[in-house]
C-alpha cells in the first residue's frame, strides 16, 4: 500500500513522516480533522508528538483531502490495541518472530499451526507491514506462556529467521 501512495509525500519529508505515523497509529481524517478512533486530535499536539512543524500537519491534511486515492485510505483507518506490553502482566505469552523475508506468504500460518498443535490458544497476532516498517516483526500473544521446548520448532517454521519469547 505504501508504495502506491508515497509519491504524494516524497517531496516533503515532514509530510511523509506524518503520513507514515498516521498509518502506524491508525489515525484518520474525518470531517477535515485528525482522529484516533472517535477522539479528535489537534494539529499542534500531532506536531509535538511527531516532532514536526504544525504547518506540515496542516499541509498533510490538505494533501489527503485533495487526493481521492489518499482520502479513501486515510479516512478509513482504525487504531488497534496491541497487547504485547500487557501480556506479561496477564501471564500470557509473547512470541516475536523475525522473518527471513517479510513478504513471504505463510509465516503466520505456519507458526500459528505449531502453536495450535500444542494446544495453546492465540489471543492476538499483529504483523508489521513490511512496506513501511524497516524491521518488520510478527507478534503473537498467546493464552499462556510458550514452553521453551517449542522455541526450536518455531525457529524452524517457514520463513522464520529468529524468535524471541517473553
Amino acid at each position: 500500500m505504501w508504495r502506491q501512495i508515497e509519491h504524494y509525500f516524497n517531496t516533503y519529508p515532514q509530510r511523509k513522516k506524518i503520513a507514515q505515523k498516521m498509518l502506524e497509529y491508525g489515525m484518520k481524517i474525518h470531517e477535515n480533522s485528525f482522529h484516533c478512533g472517535s477522539i479528535q486530535l489537534s494539529d499542534s499536539k500531532i506536531a509535538r508528538a511527531f516532532h514536526v512543524d504544525r504547518r506540515a500537519v496542516t499541509a498533510t491534511r490538505a494533501v489527503i483531502m485533495k487526493e481521492p486515492e489518499l482520502l479513501k485510505i486515510f479516512s478509513n483507518l482504525l487504531p488497534t490495541c496491541h497487547l504485547k506490553e500487557v501480556a506479561p502482566h496477564m501471564k500470557w505469552g509473547v512470541i516475536e518472530i523475525i522473518p527471513a523475508d517479510p513478504s513471504m506468504p505463510g509465516i503466520l500460518a505456519d507458526v500459528a499451526t505449531i502453536i495450535a498443535t500444542n494446544n495453546i490458544s492465540i489471543r492476538q497476532a499483529v504483523v508489521d507491514d513490511f512496506e513501511f516498517t524497516e524491521e518488520p516483526r510478527l507478534f503473537i500473544i498467546t493464552e499462556k506462556q510458550i514452553p521453551g521446548t517449542l522455541l526450536a520448532t518455531i525457529k524452524n517454521a517457514k520463513g522464520v529467521k529468529g524468535v524471541l519469547i517473553y
